[in-house]
C-alpha cells in the first residue's frame, strides 16, 4: 500500500471508526464532512478512498486501518494527533452509542500513537 498523506489517512481513519459498528450514521457522515471541509479548503475527489474503503473486507479493516494511523503519526505533530483523537471520539459517540468495536478501534488508534 502507498502511505498516505495525513488528510487522506485521517479520512481512513474515520471511515473506518463509522464503520465498524455495522452501521454509518447520519451524525457520523456529517462529523466526516465536516474533517473534509476542514482538511480539504479546497475541491478534492475522494472517489478512489472511498471505493479503497468500500472493498474492504472486516478481516482487512484492522490491518487497513493500523497503516493510516502510521502515515497520519508520520505527517502530525502531537497536537495534531490529539485533536484528531478528540474528534474520532465525538465521531464514535455521533450516534449516542459505542460498540465494542469502536471502542476497539478507538483504542487501538491511542495506542499506535502512545497517548494515554
Amino acid at each position: 500500500m502507498q502511505k498516505s498523506n495525513k488528510p487522506i489517512a485521517g479520512y481512513h481513519l474515520l471511515m473506518i471508526l463509522s464503520s465498524v459498528d455495522g452501521e454509518f450514521a447520519p451524525e457520523e457522515g456529517m462529523l466526516v464532512q465536516q474533517y473534509l471541509a476542514d482538511e480539504f479548503p479546497f475541491k478534492m475527489d475522494l472517489d478512489n478512498e472511498l471505493e479503497t474503503i468500500a472493498l474492504l473486507k472486516p478481516e482487512e479493516w484492522k490491518g487497513h486501518f493500523t497503516f493510516h494511523a502510521n502515515c497520519f503519526y508520520d505527517d502530525s505533530t502531537e497536537e495534531e494527533r490529539a485533536n484528531f483523537i478528540q474528534f474520532a471520539k465525538t465521531l464514535i459517540k455521533a450516534d449516542n452509542k459505542v460498540t465494542d468495536e469502536e471502542h476497539s478501534y478507538y483504542t487501538l488508534l491511542k495506542k499506535i500513537w502512545n497517548i494515554d
